[in-house]
């Protein structure tokens, strides 16, 4: 793993972990902690028991764009899929932006995010591979 994903991983474990942004002190991170982003992650800290009970419930997958994806009929899930997609890449451009990674730099954000929630997945929530097939972890 080269040093840029390796720290990508690290910042991404860390600000998506709850930890404090503190803690997050690496080469690309979130340097700064604007309103912006601690509104979103406190929104993300907020839904997360909503989160997980859908995922586990089959109504919501961690997709390979690092985004949720609604996965079946339900109001709620869509709603906190919008929702939870709409803080992450709030989060995701911040990283971005703060560390200079242009265009690029979000694309492997979003690769990055998106192997490490497929390796959090608990057993039975739906996942995308990086191949673009879905599957029950």
């Amino acid at each position: 793993m080269n040093r840029f994903k390796r720290t990508l991983v690290l910042t991404v474990f860390l600000t998506f972990g709850f930890l404090s942004a503190a803690c997050a002190v690496q080469s690309y991170d979130l340097k700064e902690m604007t309103p912006a982003v601690q509104q979103a992650l406190e929104n993300r800290k907020a839904r997360f028991a909503e989160l997980e009970h859908l995922k586990r419930e089959g109504l919501i997958g961690e997709a390979d764009t690092g985004f949720v994806e609604v996965r079946g009929d339900s109001a709620e899930a869509v709603s906190v899929t919008a929702a939870e997609n709409q803080d992450r890449k709030i989060i995701y451009e911040a990283i971005v932006e703060q560390n200079a990674l242009g265009p690029a730099g979000y694309a492997e954000v979003q690769k990055v995010f998106a192997e490490v929630q497929r390796g959090k997945a608990l057993p039975g929530e739906s996942i995308q591979l990086p191949s673009g097939e879905w599957v029950k972890k």
